[in-house]
């Protein structure tokens, strides 16, 4: 069994998972609706306050599917309660980030300005000029929405400049040595 999937997800007050035909979830809480397409497969049940995902059989693509779907719910039954954020610091001389409306305008050493919009769902803030966060209910595309954010400019391993994860540590590498 899956040490994943066998675990129920609680479902606190105010959150309601309805499956409908097609193994279609739709949970609805406090900051919003997600809906998502669960694998044919693998059985979704709501019962006591919990929901329950089984799988059929022992096969390899049901026991791969089974984990995976307890996970897209919980992660479902978290976004609409608590939701997700995802932060990102600039780091460079003169690199910066400003918010434009909705939009978020980033300075980070190119000829242009790079003005980046929201996906449906996720709103931009900057805090400080060298940070961003995103905050939405789906972590996939709050999470996304972040990797393309830091695509513009990744971490460089010399000087350690351009957009990074909050925490996330840049291997570097040393320069050439002197005589």
């Amino acid at each position: 069994m899956s040490r994943i999937g066998k675990k129920p997800v609680p479902i606190p007050a105010g959150v309601d998972i309805a499956v409908a035909e097609d193994n279609v979830v739709t949970v609805k809480g406090p900051l919003g609706q997600l809906k998502q397409q669960m694998p044919q497969a693998i059985d979704i049940s709501v019962e006591d306050g919990q929901a329950l995902v089984a799988r059929p059989s022992d096969a390899k693509e049901h026991r791969s599917l089974h984990g995976l779907t307890r996970s897209l719910l919980a992660n479902m039954v978290e976004g609409v309660t608590k939701g997700y954020v995802r932060n990102l610091e600039i780091v460079g001389v003169g690199y910066r980030a400003a918010l434009q409306g909705k939009d978020i305008n980033l300075t980070i050493g190119y000829s242009h300005p790079v003005v980046i919009q929201p996906p449906q769902g996720v709103e931009f803030e900057v805090p400080a000029p060298n940070r961003i966060s995103i905050k939405g209910i789906d972590k996939q595309v709050v999470s996304q929405a972040a990797a393309e954010i830091r695509a513009v400019r990744k971490p460089e391993p010399y000087l350690g400049k351009g957009i990074k994860y909050e925490g996330e540590q840049v291997r570097r590498i040393a320069g050439k040595a002197g005589k």
